[in-house]
């Protein structure tokens, strides 16, 4: 877990497994609630780990109503990961399935934001860091080799969240899009761009 106060659901991915025996890299990828909770000791922190992108995957009005601390600086980017009515009218893990579905074009481009990144740490989060949090950061798990139980356990340490609902969900991936990989690169991804999040979350 990291301390960054005002978050609740702020940590590093690093330490999971990958298949080929490697690991996740500590300070390779940080997921967290919104920021716009942080306190400015929270905020000092998130400066302080040298953080080369982050990644703001809430809409745009929620940007406005709870302004990231850090949209003025150059790492900051927001990347609404899906449309604002996609996961309406759902229930879990319905919703991350309807999700992909309906939203594989544009998860695919936020996907790609995580390897142009410039070296450094990332950092991934939406409003409660659960759902559009949780759903990107399995997928680049998954490209980096992590098997589905670990990305599930990982998952599962959010408040709430059982790990069920991503097994499911990378489930159905298999089922009607050929995987995470076919996924990404029927939503417009390449392989070098695939190649690029996997090479820079492995140790």
């Amino acid at each position: 877990m990291l301390t960054w106060e005002g978050c609740v659901n702020d940590r590093d991915v690093g330490g999971l497994p990958s298949s080929d025996g490697r690991r996740i890299r500590f300070g390779a990828l940080f997921r967290s609630d919104s920021h716009s909770r942080l306190t400015a000791a929270g905020t000092a922190a998130v400066r302080a780990a040298g953080i080369s992108r982050i990644v703001d995957l809430r809409w745009v009005r929620e940007t406005v109503d709870e302004p990231s601390p850090f949209a003025g600086d150059p790492v900051y980017r927001n990347e609404p990961l899906i449309g604002e009515l996609a996961e309406q009218g759902t229930t879990m893990p319905d919703a991350y399935r309807t999700m992909l579905d309906t939203n594989q074009r544009r998860i695919a481009e936020v996907f790609v934001r995580l390897g142009d990144a410039p070296p450094g740490p990332l950092a991934v989060h939406c409003s409660a860091g659960r759902d559009r949090t949780g759903v990107l950061v399995a997928l680049a798990l998954s490209v980096a080799g992590v098997p589905p139980a670990s990305i599930a356990a990982d998952y599962a340490r959010t408040d709430g969240c059982s790990g069920d609902t991503i097994l499911r969900t990378l489930h159905h991936l298999d089922n009607r899009h050929g995987g995470v990989r076919a996924y990404l690169l029927t939503g417009g991804a390449t392989g070098a761009q695939l190649a690029q999040v996997r090479n820079r979350l492995l140790s």
